[in-house]
């Protein structure tokens, strides 16, 4: 157990002497005596620690960086801060205090150097210290600001990545999730797209569902939609507008909800064929403000119903209505590669109408109903029975395309077990009735 650690009993109480000596050190400081007030201070902090005074002792530090400060001795300032950490027997309370003072000074230095340099030594007094890590997590924040500002976001991030803040049980869950937001900010600037995916799981959505947390919480699924556009995962980003939509703020102007249920219908749209999805979309069509927005509504509609699609039809239909207007955030159908992409979904839902109503089909008569050429449709088919959303088979030499599920080995034994028992029943019902009629015509 370090001398940091250790329970100290108050000998003596010297607050009537630090109430009398901290203004002569001041007086002392303001004629250009500094060196002469610190002396005297740095007597009386010895005789505080030796007494166990901790409440008088922090009084004492804190003057000392105060009168540094005030005549702008930044060499002293600096020097007395590294000593008065390392003193042996120093109290938790006197350092934080003193700390905290510091932190203070921070913002309103104007010089850039001398503010980067006290960042560093309270950083460095700091290091390994769980009692001082609030402070050492905001200053180096601040040190993270001034690196983005020089346009260095590279070392902005690399100096925040350090901070474990999720791990310090003093800091309150508010400035925790907003130092991790930031974390993720200047991850994903400096393109480093796996960190920003690890950092956001440190955040429990849960902590959403408590009050005055909607601003933080619309950050936070702003961040992870630009994330998920990266990775091109549309599901994720349908999901995190559904959540900003949900949020009380939004649903209380039309404008906004407006927007965000149409982001959610549009990237659900776009998304790839799956449970999830497939129960997103089954959720999403029951909402009553989707009336609100017909073409939206009408083209949901589309990908669930169990019938085809005609996608020269759809996208002249849509193809205005879907994209933003001036001065609207921008859709995702405002670029070209996502039409492709939603062409192809066209077809994947095609595919799977198709193999819900034919057991066997032509190749050519299943190329012209998906618009495809043969080679372009075999190539889409193989596709969705590779993940698992058909099952087909393809008779090349005969060009036929059969949609039967195989039956597993599991199951055919079953159905036989079962079949042989209801023709053994069928027999014994048999045998039972000629034995019946052998002893009916005995009798007569």
């Amino acid at each position: 157990m370090g001398d940091e650690d250790r329970m100290v009993k108050m000998e003596v109480d010297y607050s009537d002497t630090v109430d009398k000596v901290i203004p002569e050190c001041e007086t002392l400081a303001a004629e250009k005596k500094l060196n002469e007030a610190i002396d005297k201070l740095l007597v009386l902090e010895k005789q505080t620690r030796g007494a166990g005074d901790a409440i008088s002792s922090s009084k004492v530090l804190v003057c000392i960086v105060a009168l540094c400060y005030k005549v702008q001795d930044w060499t002293l300032l600096k020097e007395h801060i590294t000593s008065l950490c390392k003193k042996r027997g120093h109290f938790k309370l006197a350092v934080t205090k003193m700390v905290q003072r510091c932190c203070e000074m921070v913002p309103e230095i104007e010089d850039k150097e001398r503010k980067m340099d006290l960042i560093e030594v309270l950083r460095t007094v700091t290091e390994g210290k769980i009692y001082v890590e609030n402070e050492r997590a905001r200053v180096t924040r601040t040190l993270a600001a001034i690196y983005e500002k020089d346009d260095v976001p590279e070392k902005a991030a690399k100096v925040l990545q350090e901070l474990q803040v999720e791990t310090f049980g003093t800091m309150e869950k508010k400035e925790k999730v907003e130092f991790i937001l930031e974390q993720m900010r200047l991850c994903f600037e400096t393109k480093d797209y796996i960190r920003t995916q690890i950092i956001s799981k440190k955040i429990s959505i849960k902590y959403f569902e408590g009050a005055d947390t909607e601003e933080l919480k619309l950050r936070y699924y702003r961040q992870m939609i630009d994330l998920n556009l990266h990775h091109k995962e549309y599901l994720a980003v349908s999901k995190n507008y559904h959540e900003i939509y949900n949020t009380t703020s939004v649903k209380e102007e039309e404008q906004k909800w407006k927007q965000a249920l149409q982001r959610v219908v549009l990237y659900l749209i776009l998304a790839e064929y799956n449970n999830e999805q497939s129960d997103m979309l089954a959720r999403i069509k029951t909402d009553t403000n989707l009336a609100k927005l017909p073409y939206y509504q009408n083209v949901l509609m589309c990908f669930d119903t169990a019938e085809l699609l005609n996608w020269s039809i759809l996208k002249k239909v849509y193809s205005q209505h879907l994209k933003s207007e001036t001065g609207e955030p921008a859709s995702p159908l405002d670029k070209e590669e996502n039409w492709d992409v939603l062409q192809m979904r066209v077809v994947e839902h095609n595919i799977r109408v198709l193999a819900k109503y034919y057991t066997r089909i032509s190749m050519q008569h299943f190329a012209d109903l998906l618009h495809l050429d043969s080679k372009e449709a075999e190539k889409r088919l193989c596709e969705q029975v590779v993940k698992d959303t058909v099952t087909a088979k393809i008779d090349r030499l005969d060009g036929i395309i059969s949609f039967t599920k195989q039956k597993d080995t599991e199951q055919i034994l079953n159905a036989w077990s079962g079949n042989l028992n209801s023709v053994m029943d069928l027999i014994g019902n048999v045998n039972h009735l000629i034995t019946k009629e052998r002893m009916v015509h005995q009798v007569s």
